[in-house]
């Protein structure tokens, strides 16, 4: 039961995945690192060449290996749905609250350099 389950779960995945020669453009830019420049891209280079896999990708210039990955493993964009990631950058608010604090911290060092003399 649980082989019967596990090849569902992968053959459910692999249909899930995005087929990079049948893709729209709003298709591609749901993948995490593909924008409408290197949609564009994709869109251009299959009026010439057929794409078999994700792996040909590799032929086009300013993909790289990581991309390629998200398009197998269909990682999605934050703005189609895809989980933000751990390495996210700081958002303003929070930035000004760090600027903040690194101002009061550096105010009250001087307030006791002052006092010391």
């Amino acid at each position: 039961m649980k082989k019967i389950l596990v090849m569902l779960a992968l053959t459910l995945s692999f249909l899930s995945a995005i087929n990079v020669q049948t893709a729209s453009k709003d298709e591609l830019m749901c993948i995490k690192g593909i924008g409408e420049k290197k949609a564009n891209s994709i869109l251009k280079y299959r009026k010439s060449h057929k794409l078999k896999s994700a792996d040909d990708l590799l032929d086009i210039k300013g993909f790289g290996k990581g991309l390629v990955k998200n398009v197998q493993k269909n990682v999605k964009s934050v703005a189609c749905g895809g989980k933000k990631s751990a390495k996210t950058k700081t958002s303003k608010k929070d930035s000004t609250k760090k600027s903040l604090k690194s101002d009061k911290k550096s105010s009250k060092k001087d307030s006791t350099r002052k006092s010391d003399k």
